[in-house]
């Protein structure tokens, strides 16, 4: 289990500064992490930073509320990957699917996913604001949508990633989307329990002291 694979070094605080930019794409790059996941403004960064590297570059749309216009979803989504994104990460509508306007939610899906074709898209669910039934709802649109990926969280609501909702996800869906855990994970254990619940990607602030840990481990065995 190669978990650097599994992992988007992930920054987006509101306050990251160019420095902490870097500082971000440098650890990936040393721990060969799968991607970045910045801000829209940083893409070009990100990518600059990561050039002769396999380390992909992945920009969130719609952050971290998904309140916005479908769009202007599909804007920023092109408009990242024109600047060098390799993946989108974007957020559900929330309150179209608590008002049960499926139809909306699912074409807010899909009018991203169409704009940028065969590029990975992870559409986050923020799974603290809503319902089991909710969940499993949004997960069967979300593969009626063509998603790529069906995401926990967005880190910035009162909860993030939870063993039982990932594994309601994972029964939703089964193979037809993949899963990506995030929000609040920060050790290796928790990190290792959601890759045995089914979990293809793992959204973390704290990739390398994560690495750390599991360096520490294999030096005691």
């Amino acid at each position: 289990m190669n978990i650097n694979n599994y992992i988007d070094h992930t920054l987006l605080k509101p306050s990251a500064t160019q420095k902490e930019i870097k500082t971000l794409c440098d650890e990936a790059k040393e721990h060969r992490f799968y991607s970045v996941c910045v801000n829209g403004f940083y893409v070009p960064l990100a990518k600059e930073l990561l050039t002769n590297s396999n380390v992909k570059v992945c920009a969130v749309v719609g952050f971290p509320l998904g309140a916005m216009t479908t769009e202007a979803k599909v804007f920023e989504a092109q408009k990242a990957l024109e600047d060098g994104a390799d993946e989108i990460d974007m957020v559900i509508n929330i309150g179209m699917l608590k008002s049960k306007n499926y139809v909306n939610v699912y074409t807010d899906i899909r009018d991203v996913k169409v704009a940028i074709g065969a590029k990975t898209l992870k559409v986050i669910l923020e799974i603290s604001e809503l319902s089991k039934n909710e969940i499993i709802k949004a997960c069967q649109i979300c593969l009626d949508a063509k998603a790529d990926f069906i995401k926990t969280s967005t880190g910035f609501s009162k909860g993030g990633a939870t063993l039982t909702a990932v594994k309601m996800i994972k029964k939703t869906v089964k193979d037809g989307a993949k899963i990506k855990a995030s929000g609040g994970i920060r050790n290796l254990e928790t990190v290792r329990k959601y890759i045995e619940a089914g979990v293809d990607r793992i959204g973390a602030s704290a990739g390398v002291s994560i690495m750390e840990e599991l360096a520490k481990k294999e030096q005691k065995k």
